[in-house]
């Protein structure tokens, strides 16, 4: 076994896709659109502007796509973290009827555009099978993917326990269900992909470079970096999980959570074959929720999951990991780990991916850990919103902001607390189980 401190800290995704410096070129003084972050939302956001004619310029204090959207695990999931019935009773039917029917167009739209662009990720829709934890998850399963098959037309449908070896091989579920219409990919090369065409499109992106303040005045925006000021008529923040204190009204109302992955090195053809038969994307219901997969070329898996730490502690959250992939699959209890990293999901207190303004910037954030379908989808919409989209065009995940969060500045001091509170709750329904 190789010891969790000997890992490589860097993503997986890194070895065929690597991260790197932009050349420098200046700050123009004016355009017509600054947006900030250059992961999948401001780069999406930015191409679709520029492809309008808008002069568009993006900033990243950071080296492009090196947060997020290179650290995922590349599944094409759009999760929605509340069930059907609380987004009811939090925003009423009509917009939860459109936030479900968008998870649909968001997929389909995210599929039309790699294929449209010829960017080569290793796109595949595989499916993906969540597990159930106890009979009476199996059943509520498989009622929402009767649902999702009839009102959306969605290949979906349960599995029972005794057909479940058919799509994994572990004996740790109660059944599950499945949904053909997710996906996986290598982030890396997608945002790549994606950084070619908005080069392409006339897009000037500005890594290395921070935004310290912005001002409004009737002229439009002054935004100050590190490098010198620029006056833009319009400005999008697309900073997520790495929002930073430039946008202090932001920044409390968009908690950052770590999500660490690690990736088991190469696995014979035969074992594989044995725990994920169809190579697809799985993920199961527990409240410390797990998400796996195998990786493109199909001989390793990456097993990920929310890191609770707040420390630079490499060891202990690697640990937890290999423990959990080793509870789902016992054959790989002594397995080596090549890779352990880490990247922040944004979530806030509506739980579900937003579009709205404030003071007259406009803001696509807080995927919630869905940031591969979604993050895309946000920053097409809030292009779209910028270019003068109608009232019937704006997407259901754009209206008020989220609600700040008490006692919270940016540092997610109660974390360990929040995640031993799931952690009790996952124990509790373990223990419970037939």
């Amino acid at each position: 076994m190789k010891p969790a401190d000997s890992v490589l800290p860097t993503p997986y995704w890194w070895d065929a896709a690597p991260v790197s410096t932009l050349p420098r070129v200046d700050l123009p003084r004016q355009v017509d659109v600054v947006v900030i972050g250059a992961g999948y939302t401001g780069l999406s956001a930015a191409i679709r502007l520029a492809q309008a004619g808008r002069s568009v310029i993006v900033l990243d204090r950071q080296r492009s796509g090196e947060g997020a959207s290179t650290r995922n695990g590349g599944i094409t999931s759009g999760n929605i973290r509340p069930s059907y019935s609380e987004l009811v009773s939090t925003f009423g039917e009509a917009r939860a009827r459109g936030i479900v029917a968008e998870g649909k167009l968001a997929r389909e739209d995210l599929r039309r555009f790699i294929e449209a662009e010829k960017i080569d990720c290793d796109y595949r829709l595989t499916g993906r099978f969540r597990g159930a934890m106890t009979r009476d998850e199996y059943e509520s399963g498989a009622r929402q993917a009767d649902e999702l098959a009839k009102t959306l037309g969605i290949e979906s449908y349960a599995v029972p326990q005794s057909e479940q070896h058919q799509y994994i091989g572990t004996t740790f579920y109660r059944g599950g269900d499945v949904r053909m219409d997710i996906g996986g990919l290598h982030p890396g090369k997608l945002h790549a992909g994606m950084l070619r065409v908005a080069i392409a499109a006339g897009v000037a992106i500005h890594d290395g470079t921070s935004m310290t303040a912005m001002t409004r005045s009737k002229a439009g925006f002054t935004i100050k970096t590190d490098r010198g000021d620029v006056l833009a008529d319009k400005l999008l923040m697309c900073t997520n999980g790495y929002t930073d204190g430039a946008d202090p009204w932001l920044r409390r109302r968009i908690v950052p959570v770590r999500s660490r992955i690690i990736a088991t090195e190469s696995i014979p053809q035969e074992l594989m074959d044995t725990l994920m038969p169809q190579r697809m994307m799985c993920g199961d219901n527990r409240a410390l929720s797990y998400y796996y997969r195998p990786s493109p070329d199909g001989t390793r898996i990456l097993f990920g999951g929310r890191d609770g730490a707040n420390s630079e502690d490499v060891i202990a959250p690697t640990e937890h990991l290999r423990t959990e992939l080793a509870r789902i699959f016992p054959q790989l209890r002594d397995v080596r780990l090549t890779n352990s990293w880490f990247g922040f999901v944004a979530m806030h207190r509506d739980m579900i991916p937003r579009i709205f303004d404030h003071d007259g910037v406009l803001y696509a954030t807080g995927c919630c850990g869905s940031g591969v379908v979604w993050a895309r989808w946000l920053g097409t919409k809030v292009a779209e919103r910028l270019l003068g989209a109608s009232d019937s065009e704006r997407s259901a995940f754009d209206f008020r902001p989220p609600k700040f969060v008490p006692l919270f500045r940016g540092n997610a001091w109660f974390m360990p607390v929040v995640f031993a509170a799931l952690k009790r709750r996952d124990q509790k329904t373990m223990a419970g189980r037939d």
